[in-house]
């Protein structure tokens, strides 16, 4: 019996397929939620020396809060 090679993009079937990007949906949305995050901590910085409400910055600390939590869930979900 013969063992995949795991540096291979494509299965032995699939020699003809296109070789795939690498790519991954948790990579984007990984990528995503940084800029996200990094965006909301800077605008609630931003908010902070400005003359503005505080459901501005409870809008921005909610979206930074929920955006660092994305980030460790999805952390915590690929060391499986």
């Amino acid at each position: 019996m013969s063992h995949p090679d795991p540096y291979r993009f494509t299965g032995p079937a699939d020699d003809h397929a296109p070789a795939r990007s690498g790519v991954s949906r948790s990579d984007v949305l990984r990528a995503l939620l940084w800029t996200v995050l990094v965006i909301s901590a800077l605008a609630n910085t931003v908010a902070s020396y400005g003359d503005t409400s505080t459901a501005v910055h409870l809008a921005f600390g909610v979206v930074t809060a929920a955006c660092a939590t994305a980030l460790v869930l999805q952390r915590l979900r690929g060391r499986r």
